[in-house]
């Protein structure tokens, strides 16, 4: 006897992104709609015990994303939360910034029911298109038990990986992304709602000879916190460390990441602009996490009043 199948309702949340996109003239736009996506899966979740709902948010390019945008992920995620009735949420989204929107959902909606982050590097008009795949892989995710409780994922290329520490490490491979986090990344403590849409925080490129006029001219435009690409170990210039420590004397909080794909900032370095110095100075290392995700983890902290290294 065939043991019965527990139903799942699954969301599915759709942003636009590469997934979505149809070749038009002058390039890939996103024109396909989250029924169109789901009806090609759907053969492939007859009997798995899962309904699947589209929700349409927006059809973008998440390099268009702002973070206005962003907030409004993270508003839609809850509504669709406030329904005891839904299992988990998968958000179809473009690659170019997943791994920000992730993060930005895994630092902001607590609820022990899964959110999925998945796309495709083929649009959905390629005859050899992974936007199925990955769609269905991620909605299989969402409605496992087993993925509750664990923080936001991102499911590409038949990986699974958590949202903290994820980048996007190729530009067309399948497996697009990789993560610098541990096995189970810690999470912070919960946060109350926040907007990162009314926070500035810049991310500075330090570059061999990277002059100072950098950092004045964000500071100048309204910068509210700084996120360095950094090179090596979390190492700068010496006119670009004297621009960072004129910030920091300021109150503009300061974290230190890497151009370096793998590894952790551990600030090891002295001289004016060597990374134990800027940290000795204020500033935080920004442990596993890329420019990208550092930026939306220090916004969080500036929006909620928090000390940015619980964020870290």
């Amino acid at each position: 006897m065939t043991e019965a199948v527990s139903p799942r309702q699954i969301v599915i949340i759709t942003t636009g992104g590469t997934i979505a996109c149809t070749h038009c003239e002058g390039g890939l736009i996103p024109t396909v709609s989250g029924e169109d996506l789901i009806e090609r899966i759907k053969p492939q979740l007859e009997g798995s015990g899962i309904t699947v709902t589209p929700n349409h948010l927006d059809q973008l390019d998440s390099s268009s994303l702002t973070m206005q945008d962003l907030d409004r992920i993270v508003e839609r995620v809850r509504e669709v939360f406030e329904d005891d009735n839904v299992d988990g949420i998968v958000v179809t989204h473009g690659t170019d910034s997943m791994e920000e929107s992730a993060i930005a959902v895994d630092t902001l909606v607590r609820d022990p029911r899964p959110v999925v982050f998945t796309g495709a590097q083929h649009p959905f008009d390629d005859p050899d298109g992974d936007g199925p795949q990955n769609l269905l892989e991620a909605v299989l995710t969402a409605g496992e038990p087993s993925a509750r409780d664990i923080g936001t994922l991102i499911v590409f290329g038949h990986a699974v990986l958590p949202a903290r520490g994820a980048l996007k490490f190729h530009t067309s491979d399948e497996l697009a992304f990789g993560t610098n986090a541990p096995e189970e990344p810690e999470r912070a403590d919960p946060v109350e709602p926040v907007k990162l849409g009314d926070v500035r925080v810049d991310v500075l490129y330090a570059y061999p000879g990277a002059p100072r006029d950098l950092i004045d001219s964000v500071l100048a435009c309204g910068c509210q916190g700084i996120v360095v690409e950094a090179m090596g170990n979390g190492n700068v210039g010496t006119e670009f460390a004297e621009g960072l420590g004129d910030a920091l004397e300021k109150g503009i909080p300061v974290v230190i990441s890497t151009r370096v794909p793998r590894g952790e900032i551990s600030g090891t370095y002295g001289g004016v602009g060597g990374g134990k110095t800027l940290l000795d100075k204020g500033a935080l290392g920004s442990r596993y996490f890329r420019a990208g995700q550092s930026r939306i983890l220090l916004a969080a902290a500036i929006a909620s009043g928090r000390n940015p290294a619980t964020f870290f």
